[in-house]
């Protein structure tokens, strides 16, 4: 198994459409040259911010290949492999064709509401199945379940090639724990761009950001600022950032970062069924946001 580096800016990277829902694929070559232009550290692909349940085989596909061409080696990948179905997952890792990938992201199984053997046991697999670096993904919010963090340092102790865990549960005192108690070479990553600050000053090395997608220049600053120890300018930038870090989730995820881009001139305001655009409200306070801070395409 090859390392990957997993500190710094990572990108949640958008799927955009176009007004009749099919894949942009020229405007999803903007956002990932906006991303290169502004050196991001890593990109992750099909996650839950490219509306990744409502993209079909053949897209998913495409995406890939499209993402792998346009960064041609110039950071590195992560795919976004999982599901409910740990059958289905370990035969994707076995089967699938990951070249030009570089880790693959799992979220924890959603609906079925494992236990944490039952967590344990899906990752057991994954880890199993390929010789990828493997990223955890705790998002109980959206899964309905929480990984704890003894399952956690459980699988970071027992397989080498699970290397880190995007946290996305909000608790800072069960990130805490995982950064305390975990192996030396394990990362901890922040799944939420508004705590990314205070988890970087406990030891996280770096997120995976859904806002990075609009400002990758401006959040990457904080996030490098923050893992330097600079505390004092990191504050400043993360501060700037409080009320859009409220508005990017008030109507869902990606609604808010889309509203963003399309206000900067970067995609087409389109989202799939069952999310929706942003309220018109949401959108207009975002605008006057981004007017204030003078931030351009």
């Amino acid at each position: 198994m090859d390392r990957i580096d997993l500190s710094g800016l990572g990108i949640a990277l958008i799927t955009p459409f176009n007004e009749d829902e099919s894949v942009d694929f020229e405007s999803l070559g903007r956002v990932v040259d906006h991303l290169l232009k502004n050196k991001v550290d890593y990109i992750v692909v099909l996650g839950t911010t490219a509306e990744t349940p409502t993209l079909t085989e053949e897209e998913k596909s495409k995406i890939i290949a499209f993402v792998k061409e346009r960064v041609n080696g110039s950071v590195p990948l992560v795919l976004g492999v999982g599901g409910n179905n740990t059958r289905a997952v370990a035969a994707q890792l076995r089967t699938g064709d990951f070249s030009g990938i570089d880790a693959i992201l799992s979220v924890v199984p959603y609906y079925n509401k494992p236990s944490q053997e039952g967590i344990y046991r899906h990752y057991q697999t994954i880890a199993e199945s390929t010789d990828l670096p493997v990223v955890l993904y705790n998002v109980p919010g959206r899964t309905g379940v929480n990984m704890s963090p003894d399952t956690v340092l459980r699988l970071a102790r027992d397989y080498k090639n699970i290397v880190a865990v995007k946290e996305a549960s909000g608790n800072i005192v069960q990130v805490d724990e995982i950064i305390k108690n975990k192996p030396a070479d394990f990362a901890v990553i922040s799944g939420d761009d508004g705590i990314t600050y205070p988890l970087i000053s406990l030891g996280a090395v770096g997120v995976i950001s859904v806002i990075g997608n609009a400002f990758p220049a401006e959040f990457g600053k904080m996030v490098r600022l923050a893992l330097k120890g600079d505390y004092a300018n990191a504050l400043k930038i993360h501060h700037e950032f409080t009320e859009l870090f409220s508005l990017l989730f008030v109507d869902g995820n990606p609604a808010g970062v889309k509203s963003m881009l399309e206000a900067m001139g970067y995609i087409k305001n389109k989202l799939r069924l069952p999310l929706v655009p942003t309220r018109i409200t949401t959108y207009e306070k975002i605008r006057v946001i981004l007017e204030n801070l003078n931030i351009k395409a």
